[in-house]
């Protein structure tokens, strides 16, 4: 069976059958053909720890299970949607509202953002707007993200770490450590209120997805 289909860069058709069971944004559905069904679902096929760590913190993203025999076009606010194929090797991990829809097959959890740096990383979380929480996802299967403008994909290498501005940060996969600094110097000539006076610092080997903005969703 064929696998997702752009029909711009905005609308995306994705085939639903045995075996290609998806989960979607509530209320990204635009239109669909054949037998479809769509129930809302809690966990979204991760586990239940951390959909309750999402709820405690008011972080859950509503979604829906996706099932049947057919076709359905995805989209959402007029975002930009990019596809993300993964093959077994790299974990992505994204903010739960960039997803647009992902395949069941995918596993889906949920990494406490003190995980990746301890305090920092939840002071980056508060910095990027992420939360306490971000979503991984493992395994073979495709998923789409939403952005402002699209994405420009930015390879991370031991010798090329990236710096990224935290409002401009979509996605990351691969074997990659990030954590949030801060450019002194820029922020006392910007001013200590603007995004910029922090940057996210990626190495390791990987890839960054980052959105031609600084509007969240």
């Amino acid at each position: 069976m064929p696998g997702y289909q752009a029909i711009n860069s905005k609308m995306l058709q994705v085939p639903i059958g045995p075996g290609q069971e998806v989960y979607s944004k509530r209320g990204a559905m635009l239109g669909y053909t054949g037998q479809v069904s769509f129930a809302p679902s809690t966990t979204a096929g991760q586990g239940i720890g951390g959909t309750i760590g999402r709820a405690v913190a008011g972080e859950r993203t509503a979604m829906m299970h996706v099932t049947g025999h057919g076709s359905v076009l995805f989209g959402h606010g007029g975002l930009e949607i990019t596809v993300v194929d993964l093959h077994g090797a790299d974990t992505l991990y994204a903010e739960a509202d960039r997803l647009l829809v992902h395949d069941a097959s995918l596993q889906v959890g949920t990494m406490f953002m003190g995980e990746q740096g301890g305090v920092r990383g939840m002071v980056r979380g508060a910095v990027t707007g992420q939360g306490l929480f971000t979503t991984t996802l493992m395994g073979h299967g495709s998923c789409a993200l939403l952005s402002h403008g699209g994405v420009m994909e930015m390879p991370i290498s031991p010798q090329r770490p990236v710096h990224v501005d935290p409002q401009a940060y979509v996605a990351h996969r691969g074997q990659v450590e990030n954590r949030l600094t801060t450019a002194v110097g820029l922020r006392e000539m910007i001013g200590r209120g603007s995004g910029e006076g922090f940057q996210l610092q990626l190495s390791g080997n990987g890839v960054v997805y980052v959105q031609a903005s600084e509007r969240k969703i």
